[in-house]
């Protein structure tokens, strides 16, 4: 308007700006996930913004750090694995349950080379930003384990550091050992054996 400096005059399309300001974010970490799934945690990043069709200064601005991508990956993974708990929780068959969320648990760490490592890492470190969204999703998988204890389907001397010890070091050996992927639901039968009472 007629009058108006530049300082008292409405900002321009700033909700249109947000919106594709979330979109990007939203491309940029779909597009993550499948290149650091392809290249490990060491993937590029300026690879990661050619495929997202972004410049690298706009991932640089939502991710100033490669460990901030990782984080907003891993967030997401806890936060997605949480719900998957949750609603297994709600399942008359709390062995299978338990049994459906491990493998989900393992095969997400084991869809990113390098995660598995960042997993343990960050559910020993209170003072991980991403504690909390790992700590959600530990409770709702203790809710797990407990219903298929109470069920007589796993040893009651096991606790919840336990089996995350044993999942996490499953995703470990095969993330560091490509050739034993193809053998994971064979180990991971092993470890689901060796968590059953005694005879």
């Amino acid at each position: 308007m007629p009058g108006e400096s530049p300082d008292t005059a409405a900002p321009k399309t700033s909700p249109e700006l947000r919106a594709d300001a979330r979109r990007n974010r939203e491309r940029i970490l779909a597009v993550a996930r499948v290149v650091v799934e392809e290249q490990g945690t060491e993937a590029s990043l300026r690879d990661i913004a050619r495929r997202a069709q972004v410049g690298l200064g706009t991932l640089y601005r939502h991710f100033p750090t490669r460990e901030a991508l990782l984080e907003a990956l891993l967030r997401q993974n806890f936060d997605r694995l949480a719900a998957r708990a949750q609603a297994l929780g709600e399942s008359e068959a709390p062995y299978e349950a338990l049994v459906a969320f491990l493998g989900d648990l393992i095969g997400g760490a084991g869809a990113y080379r390098g995660l598995a490592a960042s997993m343990m890492a960050t559910i020993s470190d209170e003072e991980s930003p991403l504690h909390a969204s790992c700590a959600a999703m530990r409770s709702a998988a203790g809710h797990l384990l407990e219903r298929a204890q109470a069920a007589g389907r796993i040893r009651a001397d096991v606790d919840g550091t336990d089996v995350f010890a044993l999942v996490n070091a499953l995703s470990w050996i095969t993330d560091q050992a490509p050739s034993l992927a193809s053998r994971r639901d064979h180990l991971f039968a092993l470890v689901m054996s060796g968590l059953a009472p005694p005879s």
